[in-house]
């Protein structure tokens, strides 16, 4: 009897290490690599993230600069139309933002409504060109005299 229940209290105890395959939680890091579509079926490198920060309403600034007139989204639509859109084609996005920023001399920064485009393209000087074209046509169009250009590596799939 004893070793009956010897054996039953090694059984179970060797049943309670067993463990089961489990899902990986959030904390657990997946290795998961970049895949393509059908369309491009290889993860696209040379590629670039480029974000440009468009002023469109001073909500205040400084009491020595005059402040510019708003830029109203139908304004913004037929600018990004004919001089965002017909340049990159296949995809942008837009983003609504707030910001700010300090005029050389100024005692106050000037607050603005902003838009921010984010467009993912080719690292080439095709590309490049196009995105100095957006700058010069929107600082010609609205008179502002900068629009801000941050560019990024990104591994980009599809």
């Amino acid at each position: 009897m004893v070793v009956r229940g010897i054996a039953l209290a090694l059984l179970l105890g060797l049943g309670a290490c067993a463990t089961l395959p489990q899902a990986p939680s959030s904390s657990t890091q997946v290795n998961a690599t970049m895949q393509g579509d059908a369309a491009r079926p290889a993860q696209a490198r040379g590629w670039v993230r480029s974000e440009l920060y468009f002023g469109v309403g001073e909500e205040s600034g400084p009491a020595d600069r005059p402040q510019a007139e708003p830029i109203s989204e139908a304004q913004w639509r037929a600018f990004l139309d004919k001089e965002v859109t017909s340049r990159f084609p296949d995809g942008l996005t837009v983003f609504d933002a707030y910001g700010q920023w300090l005029f050389r001399g100024a005692k106050e920064p000037n607050r603005l409504s902003t838009k921010v485009l984010v467009i993912l393209h080719e690292d080439t000087p095709q590309r490049t060109a196009d995105i100095e074209a957006i700058r010069l046509a929107w600082k010609q169009a609205t008179k502002h005299q900068s629009v801000l250009w941050s560019k990024q590596a990104a591994e980009v799939s599809f």
